[in-house]
């Protein structure tokens, strides 16, 4: 059998396919690069629009673009001035040369008038447009002077007309101008700005006017294909306008292209309308209305002749790279590139301030390290370094001139330290030197005496520097906490920053489509967050009233449609029935605290030492505080309403209780000399899932009252403001739906007369509480303790009672639908 040798050929590769696209991309690229580098870096487009502009004409006679447009390039961009003079100049050499002369002569006297008018015109935006009028208005008088051999009303009418379209024109141009200069442009454009845009190009496409290809005129082409462009960037409203606009000033130049305004703006709005369709469908409209323009209006111009033109326009719009109508839409509001841009540039300054801010975070954790590795390594070489100051400060004005110094610290050194150093831990614990220590160290040294004077003197002065650098350490412990502080707050707010609307597109619609199913008419719903417990909705809705149709309707919806409450959070109704209504929607907490007060000062006194505080904090947490300053009077009360005062600011701050309770003590212990001390009673209850977190600083202990059992929650520390190591015990409690928590100060734990337990007493008299209202069990336990000292209020007495409870909304939900969580 004869072997035939075959050749296999494999299918091209994707990579292989693709590479030809990018490299034919690649050369799109660097020819849009080139042209853009050409025209508008080298200044060559100002001849382009200058040749333009010097051959437009108005109503076939006036020509008030040149000297606006000079203008303008000469205040913005002043070393292109020239080679738009000359464009201007060739421009109006294609209409006459004497035309050609009057352009120039009429920039020339800008020019020197300009020159004359000084720093007036040159400071003033609005005085070149000024500049422009004069200068217009005494030209064209000239000419009709010496044409027509005086001055006729018609003449100077039409002068004037001149002069004001110059006037106008100047600011148009102005605005319009910079728009096609500047390459890379960061700002939106106004609506003022994209009007000015259209007229500039309107105007200079009316330089083609009398222009034909092949039978097919420039202009009318042009100016189909700016509809084109604008409305399927900006839509009906923007394509409209074009329409409008580029139409009314090509009647102006012709007359008898009036019937050309209908047309644009018709197909400008069908545009718009199809835009949907991409391309085709702008296309489409551009054809529709072509066609009805050209079988029911009286255009003058044949029906296939005005198809030509626009399937010309339209071949030249498909021919448009999209990314060069994506860069317009990016700069036009309303549009989704501009929507996008925007959002890009936000999530550019969110992603910049919040690295900002971890960068800060990590400063100020390195920060709280370093303060904490100095602490450590204080607290490990001081003791030992300040024994060894003391004993040279007393070695060296005791033993410095003993004749047995080479006896005792050379040859035993070791047991000299160490008997000096037993001297100086017992003078400094109990002020005296043990019997045997005495006579031991009578033995060894022969001015024993002394030593133990010196050692007495020093002593002072050791014990006097122990407590600054005790204090010193306490300082850098209070500077670490508040570090790590806010390190954690600004980490966490950094992570908050970066945190982005999610697209709730579908949930929108469901939830939409849902409520519009039950009846009720909503304008727009945006979800910025469905997160569990955290659910946030902005709703529009028509005037309602005030009848409460976002309380007792869309609120019960939206919680049988997400499972779980959502209550308004905050409502801006409208004042007159055609307006709407802005409502927010929030995430209800599962459980809510109910709170009462009693509070009684020392012998009736108007001023109690106790100060409380029910605290709103943010995450869901609810905190209920008393501090009881030590004493009585105003004193005690600013002390306690000081230490309160600062707990909250920093709790608010977003700080960990343990860290805020110890930061408040070090404030508090370093700020003053005076022992003012104070207790603080905090209870840190979840709102989520009403578990309780119990920090007692020197407070008596506080009770649950559950049904028929009492709990007792009890935790030992010191008061707040000792200067000692301060560390916080913190007792947890799960409560429950019902439950009551009754905190007081110990003016009433304390307070009951001829009582051995308080404890027992305290549970047997809430035991017997036949009410569950927390404002009435607060009375009636102040009532009680006065009660059995006889009436006396012998301490400043506080009571604070709390009870929590389910959040059951007021209205019930109603049910629908259940709702998916997909993203």
């Amino acid at each position: 059998m004869q072997n035939v040798e075959r050749t296999v050929v494999k299918p091209a590769s994707e990579a292989s396919l693709a590479k030809p696209r990018l490299v034919f991309s690649d050369i799109l690229v660097k020819l849009q690069t080139a042209i853009e580098s050409f025209f508008l870096r080298k200044g060559y487009i100002f001849l382009i629009i200058g040749f333009l502009l010097g051959r437009a004409l108005i109503l076939a006679k006036l020509t008030p673009f040149s000297l606006p447009f000079f203008a303008a390039v000469f205040f913005i961009r002043r070393d292109r001035a020239p080679i738009a003079l000359l464009g201007l100049v060739a421009g109006a050499a294609t209409l006459s040369l004497g035309e050609a002369a009057l352009t120039f002569g009429t920039i020339l006297l800008f020019l020197v008038l300009y020159r004359l008018t000084g720093k007036w015109v040159k400071n003033e935006l609005k005085g070149l447009p000024v500049l422009v009028f004069v200068t217009i208005l005494t030209m064209e008088m000239v000419q009709t002077i010496i044409v027509e051999s005086g001055l006729s009303v018609y003449g100077g009418a039409m002068a004037g007309i001149e002069a004001g379209l110059g006037l106008i024109l100047a600011f148009i141009f102005f605005q319009g101008i910079p728009l096609l200069t500047v390459n890379k442009r960061k700002q939106s454009m106004k609506t003022e700005e994209i009007v000015c845009l259209i007229i500039m190009l309107a105007s200079i496409m009316t330089g083609t006017i009398g222009w034909t290809v092949y039978g097919i005129s420039i202009e009318h082409t042009f100016s189909r294909y700016l509809v084109l462009v604008f409305s399927f960037v900006a839509g009906a409203t923007v394509g409209s306008t074009v329409g409008v606009v580029t139409g009314l000033i090509f009647s102006l130049a012709n007359l008898s292209s009036f019937f050309h305004m209908s047309l644009l703006a018709f197909a400008g709005l069908l545009g718009g309308l199809l835009k949907e369709g991409k391309k085709f469908g702008v296309s489409a409209g551009l054809l529709v209305a072509t066609l009805l323009i050209g079988m029911y209006g009286e255009t003058g111009t044949a029906l296939n002749q005005m198809l030509i033109e626009s399937g010309v326009a339209i071949l030249l719009f498909l021919l448009t790279p999209i990314s060069l109508t994506s860069r317009v839409a990016k700069y036009i509001p309303g549009t989704a590139e501009y929507t996008a841009e925007q959002q890009q540039y936000m999530r550019k300054m969110r992603d910049v301030t919040a690295r900002r801010v971890a960068q800060f975070s990590d400063v100020f954790q390195a920060l709280s390290k370093s303060f904490s590795t100095i602490e450590e390594q204080t607290d490990q070489e001081e003791p030992d370094r300040d024994l060894d100051y003391f004993l040279s400060n007393v070695t060296e004005k005791t033993c410095q001139t003993c004749f047995r110094k080479d006896h005792c610290w050379a040859r035993n050194f070791n047991t000299t330290y160490e008997y000096m150093s037993d001297i100086m831990h017992e003078l400094d614990q109990t002020g005296v030197v043990s019997p045997r220590l005495a006579r031991e160290w009578d033995k060894h040294c022969t001015r024993s005496k002394k030593v133990n004077d010196i050692m007495q003197q020093q002593l002072s002065f050791y014990q006097a520097n122990r407590k600054l650098k005790k204090q010193v350490q306490e300082s850098r412990k209070l500077v670490a906490n508040q570090l790590l502080g806010v390190s954690e707050v600004m980490g966490d707010f950094a992570k908050e920053i970066q945190r982005e609307r999610e697209n709730h597109h579908k949930q929108e619609e469901q939830i939409l489509n849902a409520l519009q199913e039950f009846g009720i008419h909503i304008e727009n719903v945006e979800i910025y967050s469905l997160e569990q417990g955290n659910v946030d909705i902005d709703m529009t809705i028509p005037y309602c009233g005030g009848h409460g149709e976002c309380e007792k309707l869309i609120a019960p919806m939206l919680s049988d449609i997400l499972g779980e409450t959502i209550l308004v959070n905050s409502e801006e109704c409208s004042t007159i029935p055609t307006g709407f209504c802005h409502v927010t929607f929030r995430s209800a907490k599962a459980y809510t605290v109910m709170t009462g007060v009693a509070n009684a000062a020392k012998d009736g006194d108007l001023v109690s030492g106790d100060s409380y505080s029910m605290i709103e904090l943010g995450g869901g947490k609810y905190a209920i505080a008393i501090s009881d300053g030590m004493g009585n009077g105003e004193r005690a009360h600013s002390e306690s309403q000081e230490t309160l005062k600062l707990l909250q600011q920093i709790l608010q701050s977003g700080i960990e209780e343990k860290v805020a309770i110890k930061s408040v003590n070090s404030i508090l212990s370093l700020r003053t000399t005076d022992e003012i001390f104070s207790t603080l009673d905090l209870a840190m209850i979840d709102l989520q899932n009403a578990s309780a977190r119990f920090l007692k600083i020197g407070s008596t202990p506080s009770f649950i009252k559950r049904g028929n059992k009492i709990l007792k929650v009890q935790a030992s520390n010191l008061p707040m403001g000792i200067l000692q190591d301060f560390e916080v015990d913190v007792v947890s409690e799960q409560l429950k739906a019902g439950d009551l928590l009754i905190m007081m100060s110990d003016g009433v734990f304390e307070g009951p007369k001829h009582v051995e337990n308080y404890d027992l007493w305290m549970k047997r008299k809430i035991s017997e509480l036949e009410t569950n209202d927390p404002q009435a069990i607060a009375d009636l336990l102040m009532e009680e303790v006065i009660r059995s000292r006889s009436g006396m209020i012998d301490d400043d007495m506080t009571v604070v009672v709390a009870q929590v409870n389910h959040n059951i909304p007021k209205w019930a939900s109603i049910p629908v639908q259940p709702m998916t969580k997909e993203a």
